[in-house]
């Protein structure tokens, strides 16, 4: 890696209608909506803005192959492990923004799980003024390879184990949702997002590559859904930042609660598992 140095990718786009519907059309919550001239609701630029990488340019895993924008890490496994995420100003439906990425920080540990690599890109997004209306930090975590399983390659994808959910946000109590997952889902949101990353979709990759038990709920879909919880209650505050992290996976299928929680100038959301761990968490805080 002693040749690659960080450098700025610079890009400008139009908050394009189709994909916020397609966001809206994917969470099936009875919300309209945002268009044109609407405010992009937090996070959802995660799918509003996102480029295909061209084909050839894909690694094993379906990420881009790295030694470019993203450091050449040799660890095969990335995560998605958290970030934070500042609202300054408004970015709306339909409006030619400019961003700005960079890595700003490639640092090699040691963990419980063996060697890994945390590596720190932060974006900023200005509106159509030229004015910051997103700075974010996004965590990725690299790691090694986990030993591969010995399954027959002739053996089944479990297709009958999963129904279709519909919404995967559904009330169960004040300030609950149940989580539901299904690959219909996952492949929605991969789309969504144009998240190539072979273990949300290709469940022998997912199992017998990289060693999951099953496909792996993405972690942005995980946190997009946590900040959703902030637009279903609509008691009129606004998010002015939040910070996320992604505590252990989710696989598709696996049972789970949002859980929302008020506190001082803002709010604590979990996804919380069967058996009350938590997945992924988002801190709230709102403009006062």
């Amino acid at each position: 890696m002693t040749d690659w140095q960080p450098h700025t990718v610079t890009t400008t786009e139009v908050v394009d209608p189709g994909r916020v519907r397609a966001v809206a059309r994917l969470f099936d919550d009875a919300l309209p909506a945002p268009a044109v001239g609407d405010p992009l609701p937090p996070l959802w630029h995660w799918a509003a803005l996102p480029e295909w990488a061209p084909s050839g340019e894909l690694g094993l895993d379906g990420h881009p192959r790295r030694g470019s924008f993203l450091p050449p890490i040799d660890l095969p496994r990335r995560m998605f492990a958290g970030g934070s995420v500042e609202f300054p100003g408004t970015v709306r439906v339909g409006d030619t923004i400019h961003t700005e990425s960079i890595v700003e920080s490639v640092t090699e540990k040691h963990g419980r799980s063996g060697q890994l690599t945390v590596v720190v890109v932060s974006t900023t997004i200005f509106d159509g003024d030229g004015s910051p209306a997103v700075v974010e930090k996004q965590n990725l975590i690299y790691r090694e390879a986990a030993p591969r399983t010995t399954a027959s390659a002739a053996e089944p994808e479990p297709a009958a184990e999963f129904v279709p959910v519909g919404s995967p946000l559904v009330p169960a109590g004040t300030d609950r949702w149940d989580f539901r997952t299904d690959p219909t889902l996952l492949m929605s949101f991969s789309a969504a997002t144009a998240n190539a990353h072979r273990i949300h979709y290709d469940w022998p990759y997912a199992t017998r590559v990289e060693g999951y038990p099953g496909l792996v709920v993405h972690g942005p879909l995980m946190t997009m859904s946590l900040a959703q919880t902030h637009r279903l209650r609509a008691d009129g505050t606004r998010i002015a930042s939040l910070t996320h992290r992604n505590l252990k996976p989710l696989f598709c299928g696996d049972a789970a609660q949002l859980v929302f929680t008020a506190v001082d100038a803002g709010a604590r959301v979990e996804l919380v598992g069967d058996d009350g761990a938590a997945h992924t968490a988002v801190e709230l805080t709102f403009d006062q």
